[in-house]
C-alpha cells in the first residue's frame, strides 16, 4: 500500500473515531448513543450498557433501559448514577427510566469546550498520520526508490488530504457544536 493510501486511511479512522467522541457527548436530546461509555458490574465482569440491556430513547427527554436480566437492574441503574454524565436514573423494578434534564448555559459551555478538545485531538490524530506518510515518502526518496519530482507530489498530496480531513473535523464539530447550544 503506498504512503498516501495508508495515510488516508489512518485519516479516515481518525476522523470516525472522533464522530463517535462526539455521539458521547451530551446535548439537549436523549440518544441511546449517550450511554454508551458505560459499563455495568455484571457477571463478575465491567460490560457495556447495550450488552446487558436495550437502551432506547421513547421521548425527546427520555432514555429507557429493558436488561435482559432483571437481576442486573440494580446494577444499571448504579453504573448510571455513578457515570458523571449528570442523570438520575429511576428505577421502577421492570425498567430504568433516565430523563434528560434541559442544560444549563453553563454546562452547554462546558460541554462545547469538552466538544473543542476532542476535535484537537482527532486534528492531531490526522497530523500524526501526515507526519508518518511524510516521513515514509522522504526515506524512499533517499533510498532512490521515488525521484525528487515524484516525492514532491506526493507530499503536496498529503498536505492537500490533511486539509481535507482536518476540515472534515471542523466541520463535524461545527454542528455538534450548534446542536449543544441549541436550546
Amino acid at each position: 500500500m503506498s504512503s498516501i493510501d495508508e495515510a488516508r486511511e489512518r485519516m479516515e479512522r481518525a476522523v470516525e473515531a472522533t464522530r463517535r467522541e462526539f455521539t458521547t457527548v451530551r446535548t439537549g436530546k436523549a440518544t441511546p448513543a449517550l450511554l454508551d461509555t458505560i459499563r455495568v458490574e455484571a457477571y463478575g465482569s465491567k460490560m457495556p450498557i447495550n450488552q446487558v440491556g436495550t437502551v432506547s430513547a421513547p421521548e425527546p427527554r427520555m432514555l429507557v433501559v429493558q436488561p435482559w436480566d432483571k437481576g442486573l437492574i440494580g446494577a444499571i441503574e448504579k453504573a448510571v448514577r455513578s457515570a458523571e454524565l449528570g442523570l438520575n436514573p429511576v428505577n421502577d423494578g421492570n425498567v430504568i427510566r433516565i430523563p434528560i434534564p434541559p442544560l444549563t448555559e453553563e454546562r452547554r459551555r462546558e460541554m462545547v469546550r469538552l466538544l473543542h478538545k476532542m476535535a484537537e485531538e482527532g486534528r492531531v490524530a490526522v497530523r500524526h498520520a501526515r507526519q508518518e506518510a511524510n516521513k515514509d515518502i522522504k526515506r524512499r526518496q533517499q533510498a532512490h526508490e521515488v525521484s525528487e519530482d515524484e516525492a514532491r507530489r506526493q507530499l503536496d498530496e498529503i498536505q492537500k488530504l490533511t486539509d481535507q480531513y482536518i476540515a472534515r473535523i471542523d466541520e463535524l464539530l461545527q454542528a455538534k457544536e450548534q446542536e449543544v447550544m441549541e436550546v
